[in-house]
């Protein structure tokens, strides 16, 4: 190719790449030079003074730069081992891989290698140090033939060492070694100066560095440059880039907002008779932020654009009521209303409640769902799309082409991160003439700047307090062995007339490997038959039918069942007063805000309530983290933060499931006080408050936003 490559360039068109290796590039997102850049060292090793073996203390992650002397693989009983000795002078240095075969005749003696791991004292042979299963990279192989090497040769190898090293992840036959050379020789390619569509202002403002000495830094770093703030992304380079992406990342969604907001939408009128069937509706006195949030969503669903609001509640706090006012509004108003829930289970919890609370106030409320027969659907459909059910709730079911309504007002999705983006759209599209309003709700407390990303198009409205009369849940963390007196304690409660749910992670023993791990079909056998012979016990799990799950929860409910053995199906929506006991077994194997949520089905009472968390086996670190914030806090906004802080963003919203963007260099929880900045940055450039940026400015920040940022966040609607 001629002349300097640009940042949109095609990676097979740059030095030593070509059509072959684009498709294993493409494969992690790398389609152009600019994509390329943007692949960051996942860290960094200091092999400027490279530690030697005889510094290495035993415990302490190092980098050691030595030579191979011998290597081998030798089968045990359980398994092969490879074993390499590095060495300096008379100083070794043992590697060894389990299951290390696929290394055989990769090191060659004399081989120069870079190592990185955990050192600790030899458990192999007389005494000395070595590393299970270090990190390596062979620096230079020794020469056969004795040719010298070429200058482009000596010039990478002056890369390997004596100097901070760019750690890249490997992908396919690309190691961390050809990105290093890749990308090397893709920034002596670049120009000096590369196009910034970040206004001048902001970028001295913030004190950004400029664009191409920050893609140089963030892969070559100066020697002086602080090693812990190369590994904790905090160096001018890493924030530069960082707050790049944040900023195109909200700048289009708030452009996507904006335009919603132009879309024609319902005006719900808020009248008398509105007011009075509202009073109708609310079997008890709401709480402040319950009023507080249903006159933000009134006075979203007056205004003649769509309603698109997010409601958070922590479990318990009355979000569903909330949803059914709204619904009132739209249903008075002659609109009909669609709620959409996870689980057959909790759509069907909404139905029965619905029905108790709107039904006698002369409003007809429908069931949709998968496991319902043919005729039924059809009856319901029928009724749907005449508009004689005025309110229909359901699962992925109201989704279906065949789905049709009359005149929908208003989309309600419960869960909401449960559910993909394009699913609540294909929701919203189901009235053609005008969009319906939308409110979407969750029990899952998210931070408020990670909400307006999470949920870029929406508004947000708390809940955060609980109805009166809640009772707080003692918890407490027991071990197995004292399995018997937790199992007396809750046959006291039981007879005593209260109920209890114990908790399991599996259904079956079969569907985990390790052996040890109790199961809700086993354990309710050995409970019903052993341990409570004299109590009503029910099984609850994700694999029996809609109808039993129903028939199971009405008897629970019903107080004709006084235990109820379960997984993690009763995780949201169900709601039984008189349940004051909860048992999870092997607590350090499910994720905090998980349980948070099954705890959140206890204490819905006046009674004291308790949950046991029950562990068996060595307890990780990260476990017993859960463990102590569940015993030490109830809020459920401090249980997220905590959460979000132990598994990362993707893990916590289910990222392929929410439309949670893929960010490139940027982490929300670590990022978040530049994720702020960028939301304010990009608002003030949308509304014109950020005076000093021309429109040319800003049209060019729209520009690139939508040639380089837009599939990628998907926001490909910005107009």
């Amino acid at each position: 190719m001629r002349g300097m490559p640009e940042l949109r360039t095609e990676v097979q068109f740059l030095k030593g790449i070509g059509p072959r290796v684009a498709e294993t590039l493409a494969a992690k997102g790398i389609h152009s030079l600019e994509d390329l850049l943007y692949y960051l060292p996942f860290r960094y090793e200091d092999r400027i003074n490279p530690r030697t073996i005889e510094q290495l203390q035993p415990g302490e992650m190092a980098s050691v730069i030595a030579e191979v002397r011998t290597s081998g693989l030798f089968k045990t009983r359980r398994m092969p081992i490879f074993e390499m000795t590095a060495g300096q002078g008379r100083s070794k240095l043992k590697c060894l891989w389990f299951r290390g075969g696929y290394l055989e005749g990769k090191f060659q003696p004399g081989a120069l290698v870079a190592l990185y791991g955990k050192v600790e004292a030899s458990t192999f042979g007389r005494g000395g140090l070595q590393m299970l299963q270090p990190q390596f990279e062979i620096l230079h192989e020794p020469s056969e033939d004795g040719a010298s090497e070429s200058d482009e040769q000596r010039h990478f190898e002056s890369l390997e060492t004596g100097r901070i090293v760019p750690i890249y992840e490997a992908t396919g036959k690309l190691n961390a070694k050809w990105f290093r050379r890749t990308i090397r020789t893709a920034l002596e390619q670049l120009p000096r100066e590369v196009p910034d569509a970040i206004p001048a202002a902001i970028r001295g403002r913030i004190g950004l560095i400029p664009r191409a000495e920050a893609f140089w830094q963030v892969h070559w770093p100066d020697a002086g440059e602080s090693f812990s703030a190369l590994q904790a992304a905090a160096t001018p380079a890493h924030q530069r880039l960082i707050f790049e992406e944040l900023f195109f990342l909200e700048l289009g969604l708030e452009l996507k907002r904006r335009k919603a907001r132009l879309q024609p939408g319902i005006a719900f009128e808020i009248h008398s008779r509105v007011r009075a069937a509202l009073k109708r509706v609310l079997p008890f006195h709401p709480t402040k932020a319950q009023k507080k949030v249903l006159k933000e969503i009134a006075d979203d669903m007056a205004h003649n654009s769509p309603m698109r609001r997010l409601l958070q509640g922590d479990v318990g706090s009355g979000k569903t009521i909330v949803a059914f006012e709204a619904a009132t509004v739209a249903m008075e108003n002659g609109y009909q209303v669609a709620m959409m829930a996870p689980t057959e289970i909790l759509a069907t919890q909404h139905y029965l409640t619905a029905r108790r609370i709107l039904e006698p106030a002369g409003y007809r409320v429908a069931l949709l769902t998968g496991s319902l027969n043919q005729a039924s659907k059809r009856s319901v459909r029928g009724h749907v799309a005449r508009g004689t059910a005025q309110m229909v709730i359901g699962t992925h079911a109201l989704l279906e082409e065949k789905v049709e309504f009359e005149r929908l007002g208003l989309v309600i999705v419960d869960e909401q991160h449960r559910f993909g983006v394009m699913q609540r759209m294909k929701l919203m599209r189901k009235n053609a003439e005008v969009q319906p309003d939308v409110l979407v709700m969750t029990a899952t407390p998210i931070p408020r700047t990670l909400a307006l990303t999470l949920y870029g198009d929406l508004d947000v409205s708390v809940i955060d307090e609980l109805p009166p009369g809640r009772t707080p849940v003692s918890t407490r963390v027991v071990r197995d062995e004292r399995t018997a007196e937790v199992w007396e304690f809750v046959r006291r409660i039981v007879t005593s007339g209260a109920q209890a749910y114990v908790v399991y992670p599996v259904i079956e023993e079969s569907e985990e490997k390790e052996t040890g791990l109790k199961a809700a079909i086993q354990m309710y056998d050995t409970l019903r038959r052993d341990v409570f012979p004299e109590c009503k016990l029910g099984l609850l799990h994700g694999r029996i039918s809609a109808d039993e799950k129903d028939e199971i929860m009405r008897r629970f409910k019903n107080g004709e069942l006084q235990i109820l053995v379960a997984t993690t199906v009763i995780e949201v929506g169900v709601d039984v007063p008189n349940a004051s006991v909860m048992v999870i077994e092997h607590a350090e194997r499910f994720g905090l805000s998980q349980m948070h949520q099954l705890r959140g089905r206890i204490g819905r009472g006046s009674t004291k309530s308790y949950c046991i968390l029950m562990t068996g086996g060595k307890v990780s670190e990260e476990a017993q983290q859960r463990l102590d914030t569940m015993i030490r806090t109830a809020d459920g906004f401090e249980i997220a933060e905590k959460d979000l802080e132990l598994r990362g963003p993707g893990e916590f919203f289910g990222t392929k499931q929410t439309g949670m963007p893929s960010l490139r260099v940027a982490n929300l929880i670590r990022d978040r006080k530049l994720l702020e900045l960028a939301k304010r940055e990009a608002r003030a450039l949308v509304d014109g408050s950020a005076g000093e940026i021309s429109q040319e400015e800003k049209r060019a920040a729209v520009q690139y936003l939508k040639a380089h940022w837009n599939r990628r966040y998907g926001l490909v609607e910005i107009g």
